[in-house]
């Protein structure tokens, strides 16, 4: 719906240089494969031929990140976040993204230190919530996003109501991200778990379900439940190629 609408706003051909965006991603590479093809995919649809976008991917390794995050060593990453930002302004990058929600954690000192704007995940998920007439909505992540407030608060103060799981769902979703997803393992057991969450989050009067892990698009398909579903992911990846042909 709101990605289909974004794109009639633009126009083809060469009158506007792209603007060369810088991607922090690796964090899996799962989901950073994704990104690279949506945003080519949009900007081929937007302006024709063998149109491409200008990115600079710097993909981590994933293996060191996730045991940080397992240790609750938030400074580190955040330094490690703001140095991959760093090296994207001095490879050239005009803007910056952060191909993965939890790590939207650094979002702000990532665009303090580099002085570059960010295309946040939140906010362009929130207005595609919007766009469709949503207020309350509930929200699939890592815990470490479902339970902290750097995610929360950006929607809630994008005027959403935000739904998460009980702890014994919230750890089993953040249980198949990692040890599933972020593998390139996709189970059908795994699905119906999904299934049956999002059955009872609606029920609780959701409207809508944020899919706020840039894996559990690998997942979770709109045939799994009657309620829409805003994959973070393409919604994003839009972000970035509009901001891209926006020069």
């Amino acid at each position: 719906g709101c990605i289909i609408r974004q794109a009639l706003g633009w126009h083809s051909g060469w009158q506007v240089s792209m603007q060369r965006i810088g991607i922090i991603g690796g964090m899996s590479w799962e989901s950073t494969q994704l990104y690279y093809r949506l945003i080519n995919e949009r900007v081929r649809a937007v302006k024709g031929g063998l149109s491409s976008a200008p990115l600079l991917v710097h993909s981590l390794d994933f293996a060191p990140v996730a045991a940080m995050q397992a240790a609750g060593d938030w400074d580190g990453l955040t330094a490690l976040m703001v140095n991959a930002g760093l090296d994207l302004k001095a490879a050239g990058a005009r803007s910056l993204a952060i191909a993965t929600n939890t790590m939207h954690m650094m979002a702000e000192q990532v665009t303090e230190r580099t002085g570059l704007p960010l295309i946040h995940i939140a906010d362009a998920t929130a207005a595609c919530v919007r766009d469709m007439g949503l207020i309350r909505v509930a929200l699939l992540a890592t815990r470490f996003t479902m339970e902290q407030a750097f995610y929360r608060d950006r929607l809630m103060a994008a005027g959403l109501s935000v739904l998460v799981p009980d702890e014994d769902d919230r750890v089993e979703i953040h249980r198949v991200i990692y040890e599933e997803l972020c593998r390139g393992i996709v189970r059908d057991d795994s699905r119906a778990t999904y299934t049956r969450i999002m059955a009872g989050l609606r029920d609780r009067g959701a409207q809508g379900v944020i899919l706020g892990c840039t894996e559990i698009t690998l997942l979770v398909r709109p045939s799994d439940t009657d309620l829409p579903l805003f994959d973070t992911t393409a919604i994003h990846a839009a972000a970035i190629a509009d901001q891209a042909m926006a020069g």
